[in-house]
C-alpha cells in the first residue's frame, strides 16, 4: 500500500475523532432511552461507527 500523505493522515485523524464522538454519544443515548426499540437502534448506530473507527485505525496502522 502506498504511504499516506500528511494531509491524508490529518483528514483520517479528523474522521477518527468524529467517529469516536458519534459512537460515544450513541452509546450514551442507548443507555438513557426508555424505549427498547430506540435504545437498540442507538446501539446499532454506535456499533456501526465503532466498526468504521476500527477500520480507519487499521488503515493508518494503529
Amino acid at each position: 500500500m502506498q504511504e499516506l500523505t500528511s494531509k491524508e493522515l490529518g483528514l483520517i485523524t479528523d474522521v477518527l475523532t468524529s467517529e469516536s464522538l458519534i459512537c460515544k454519544k450513541a452509546r450514551a443515548y442507548a443507555n438513557t432511552l426508555i424505549d427498547a426499540d430506540l435504545a437498540e437502534c442507538m446501539t446499532k448506530i454506535a456499533d456501526e461507527h465503532e466498526q468504521r473507527f476500527n477500520a480507519l485505525l487499521n488503515l493508518i496502522g494503529g
